[in-house]
């Protein structure tokens, strides 16, 4: 995720890092020359354009503003939830550590370690990784080393141990269900976490707006270089600009989880559920907080 300050003009007129410009540069150097040829053509053969008006491309791009207006709009929304859910699973770990705080020290290692290897592998599992190494980091090895789902896999055992101590009667079954309770919402997050991953946008839908949006600023400069010449190139990049960044941008959007660079922070997000969890175990070397390099937290 980009993490800069409000910009000022200086950096709205002249920063890249952190933008969508270096991503669709090359698309905007295709266009500028096919915008020149569109203008020397214009030059060598006056009247060549004359019939191409400009009227039915402001038709068109307002129809293509809103097009992908709406796009934009469901793959933020897809950003936002996927935000939204890991920020439920720090307030389910938080939640869990609390009442689990007067459990023996045995128990509260394996289950906040339990917190700490979920995040870890959920992470991992969203942006396919080695999600039994990031879960082995703070959990070593356990029946989830073979499972299908091994985050869930640690999920259940989790509840098996809470349920053991249960059977026990070392807590009563008030305190168990509520124990229980924030498991339940851990498996809530990884399921929509889940959904949100394994289902893009329909890709029909995408496959519209790309095509439309590179005819439309393929075919722009033609309508105007008659009447524009060299000016031709200004308006034309600056649509293709606003177009191509919006198109690039939701492409990023609708997988929040990945590693592009307006992607969510789940490494940072991971780390924080893991120093809060080790401070709840009375730790106090932590590990540091994920920090931004160069203007971008993963």
């Amino acid at each position: 995720m980009i993490v800069r300050p409000k910009p000022r003009l200086r950096e709205v007129a002249f920063a890249v890092h952190g933008s969508i410009l270096p991503r669709i540069l090359g698309r905007l150097f295709s266009i500028a020359a096919i915008g020149v040829v569109a203008v020397l053509a214009a030059r060598s053969h006056p009247g060549l354009f004359a019939q191409i008006s400009a009227i039915p491309f402001t038709l068109i791009g307002i129809a293509l503003s809103i097009f992908m207006s709406f796009r934009n709009n469901a793959c933020y929304d897809r950003w936002w939830e996927g935000r939204k859910l890991w920020g439920s699973l720090v307030i389910a770990c938080r939640s869990f550590a609390r009442r689990i705080a007067t459990l023996d020290e045995a128990d509260r290692q394996f289950l906040l370690k339990g917190c700490i290897g979920f995040a870890a592998g959920l992470a991992a599992r969203l942006r396919g990784g080695e999600e039994v190494a990031a879960i082995a980091g703070p959990c070593g090895r356990g029946t989830w080393n073979d499972a299908v789902n091994p985050t869930d896999a640690l999920l259940v055992q989790m509840g098996r141990r809470c349920l053991d101590l249960m059977q026990q009667e070392r807590i009563g079954a008030i305190h168990h269900s509520l124990i229980e309770e924030q498991l339940h919402l851990m498996a809530q997050v990884q399921a929509g976490c889940e959904r949100i991953a394994q289902t893009p946008v329909p890709f029909s839908y995408s496959l519209l707006l790309h095509r439309t949006a590179y005819i439309f600023c393929l075919a722009l400069p033609f309508a105007l270089a008659g009447s524009l010449g060299w000016w031709t190139l200004l308006p034309v990049l600056l649509v293709s600009y606003t177009f191509f960044g919006l198109d690039a941008l939701g492409d990023e959007l609708e997988d929040p989880f990945g590693l592009e660079p307006n992607d969510l922070p789940l490494d940072a997000m991971a780390r924080t559920i893991e120093r809060e969890m080790l401070s709840a175990l009375g730790e106090t070397d932590l590990p540091a907080p994920v920090a931004a390099r160069e203007h971008r937290l993963s």
